[in-house]
């Protein structure tokens, strides 16, 4: 383990790179570069992980080093392409399945990933309404499962949390609450016992992180996840396929593998989401989908996560297969069904031509 194990996490935090000119320095980089893309997607990378970036480079830069990439703009992928916004009837409450619901409780990251789907709004102050949210749920029978996103919700304090999460409990319909961070991996020292011992007491709790190179699971990161798993909270990882960082199945194995090791489920393998912003990081659907197969049958199928596309238009997740893909058209789009047979359109094509003009 490196000697962050035993810093406190607020101190990393407040002493994460967050202009160019500081994350220049760091990196030996043109920060008129950087400024560039910090103008409109902002960034920040902690000092525990900025270690691993010039430690591991490439994999991990490319997670957390803005590009000038990121500017690159189609005009059918859109910064909310999965139209969040349209399914949320209150802010920071996201209704898009029948009985469940995310709460974007924070715009604030230890790490703002450049792949983020949300980077619309990650680290932009755009503020959760609390009790606003609170009575959607209590007004919603139907809502049995109450998800914590952001942003990333460990960024709120203890007592924050507790008393959000408390909250939550009081509402008789709400069955179970799950909480979807990246801090096991981009600052582990956020999983402190007393954070573990408070979030025992709100079970059936469920923790989804996300981990997507083998190099990001570390001493530090372990003992993290020993943490919450030896507390009878499950935790699962939801990984993306990115270009550049993960894109080859050997990559893919030993993270896997690895997340097992650390009594982490690989739970998800996302194709990056078709959003404004990422395309530096997207890749063809049909090459994603090869470099799955690639690991299937290779390790133990408790190791495979299924692989997911979010459907723009707010169609939901929808799981592929190499041997179920639909014919692409002129400009690289297929037509997919969600869960309830409504089709969409997914561009199959890393960055599609034009529209969709399947009929």
């Amino acid at each position: 383990m490196s000697s962050f194990l035993h810093t406190k996490w607020q101190h990393l935090l407040r002493d994460s790179a967050e202009t160019p000119e500081s994350i220049a320095a760091a990196l030996n980089l043109d920060a008129g570069k950087l400024q560039k893309v910090t103008d409109r997607y902002p960034a920040r990378i902690n000092p525990y992980y900025m270690n691993l970036v010039k430690k591991y480079g490439k994999p991990l830069f490319r997670q957390a080093v803005p590009c000038e990439e990121e500017l690159e703009d189609l005009p059918w992928l859109f910064p909310d392409g999965l139209c969040e916004e349209k399914q949320s009837p209150v802010r920071g409450v996201f209704h898009r399945y029948p009985d469940r619901v995310i709460l974007a409780v924070s715009s604030e990251c230890a790490l703002f990933c450049r792949h983020c789907m949300r980077k619309r709004d990650v680290g932009k102050k755009k503020f959760f309404d609390r009790e606003a949210a609170l009575a959607y749920l209590e007004n919603h029978e139907e809502i049995k499962d109450v998800i914590l996103s952001g942003g990333d919700p460990f960024m709120l304090s203890d007592d924050c949390l507790h008393e959000l999460l408390s909250a939550l409990r009081r509402i008789p319909h709400v069955e179970t609450l799950r909480i979807h961070t990246r801090m096991p991996c981009t600052l582990p020292q956020r999983i402190t016992p007393e954070l573990v011992s408070m979030l025992r007491c709100h079970a059936p709790l469920f923790i989804n992180t996300h981990f997507n190179h083998p190099y990001e699971i570390t001493g530090e990161s372990a003992f993290a996840c020993g943490l919450l798993v030896d507390a009878g909270i499950p935790v699962g990882c939801q990984s993306v396929l990115l270009r550049g960082v993960n894109d080859n199945s050997q990559i893919l194995k030993d993270l896997f593998r690895g997340l097992l090791r650390i009594r982490v489920k690989p739970y998800y393998l996302h194709h990056p989401d078709p959003v404004a912003g990422i395309l530096p990081f997207r890749m063809d659907l049909a090459e994603g989908l090869g470099i799955y197969s690639k690991i299937l049958g290779h390790i133990s199928g408790m190791a495979v996560p299924p692989y997911m596309v979010d459907l723009p238009g707010g169609g939901g997740k929808t799981a592929l297969s190499r041997n179920c893909f639909p014919e692409a058209d002129a400009n690289g789009w297929i037509r997919l069904k969600n869960f309830e047979e409504k089709q969409y359109f997914y561009p199959a094509l890393a960055r599609p031509l034009g529209p969709a003009i399947l009929s």
